[in-house]
């Protein structure tokens, strides 16, 4: 699951900037690592944001025996944050004031909570119970207290634990029917978001009214991704990220190669797109469904030169919770 997530920020934030058609036409299709400035060219696995803050959850995890907002909270704002969003920034900068997290979150409708909730679910792994589910909310909620923000982490950990637990292939609507059944009762009725793709200006929905009558439509049409990520815009407002990647899970979830190459391609903001999709195919299937290109040229950075680290921080949590999960 941490290794998909990393993987996918990697094969997608050296094209971040480019729009998909863009894209395409500067890179042809990106199914392996570009050079990367950062690595004197070579074309390796670096992370941006996404992987630094999904692994710093899952470093103050490991420290602690589960989540501490407070904790969590000092640690994104001690360590310079590749790409840093601009939620996060005004989250970083009120901590580093004095603010303490409860004052420093913001009411964002991003997608920088959703991307990196995936370990929260770790420390649950030997003796499930509800408690996963206010972790998962105080998790994302401690940059990110948003209605859209907290049904979609809660939500989207219901999807990891289910993939986890579950023997692939899934059958349609694994992906879609749990997001929508988890997130709609948290998000609530109100309809406080407009997309905005200027031909779907003017509207007001919920996430989950979203998602709910366009993914299907879309998947009955037999659109293409790059078409429907076009569509949706596709890039890190929630009502962009969520429908694009429950549909491309809807599509290619059995397919793990494929269904982060095409986040990778066919997203504008394509490396937490494939973030949150590799994520999920990875808890899905075996790691050795992960191409091994892939898994041999992540470098596993957490920070500018700390190679391995995220490797390190993975046989930790395996240590602390998988061993006592299968026991």
């Amino acid at each position: 699951m941490l290794l998909g997530l990393a993987i996918g920020d990697s094969l997608g934030n050296t094209s971040e900037s480019e729009v998909p058609r863009t894209r395409r036409a500067t890179h042809g299709e990106i199914r392996d690592y570009l050079p990367n400035r950062y690595a004197a060219g070579r074309c390796v696995g670096l992370p941006s944001d996404d992987t630094q803050l999904a692994f710093w959850t899952l470093e103050q995890l490991i420290d602690d025996g589960g989540l501490v907002p407070e904790h969590l909270a000092q640690k994104f704002s001690s360590r310079p944050i590749f790409g840093i969003g601009q939620t996060v920034r005004a989250f970083v900068d009120k901590v580093r004031s004095g603010a303490d997290w409860l004052v420093a979150k913001q009411e964002s409708a991003g997608n920088g909570a959703l991307m990196r909730i995936a370990p929260i679910l770790l420390p649950h792994l030997p003796a499930p119970s509800s408690a996963l589910w206010s972790d998962a909310l105080l998790g994302g909620a401690v940059t990110h207290d948003d209605f859209a923000s907290n049904a979609s982490c809660v939500a989207f950990t219901a999807l990891l634990w289910d993939a986890l637990h579950f023997t692939p292939p899934v059958p349609a609507g694994f992906w879609l029917d749990r997001f929508v059944a988890m997130a709609r009762p948290i998000e609530g009725s109100t309809p406080r978001y407009e997309a905005r793709a200027p031909h779907r200006a003017g509207t007001r929905t919920t996430l989950t009214d979203f998602v709910s009558t366009e993914v299907p439509k879309a998947l009955q049409q037999g659109r293409s991704i790059l078409d429907v990520c076009d569509d949706w815009y596709s890039g890190a407002f929630l009502l962009e990220t969520v429908p694009s990647v429950i549909f491309i899970l809807e599509c290619h979830g059995n397919d793990p190669e494929e269904a982060i190459v095409r986040a990778v391609n066919d997203t504008r903001d394509n490396d937490t797109s494939a973030a949150i999709v590799g994520a999920a195919v990875g808890a899905l299937h075996s790691l050795a469904a992960l191409p091994r290109r892939w898994r041999e040229g992540l470098l596993g950075r957490t920070g500018a030169d700390d190679d391995g680290h995220t490797f390190e921080l993975m046989d930790a949590a395996r240590k602390k919770w998988a061993t006592r999960a299968a026991g």
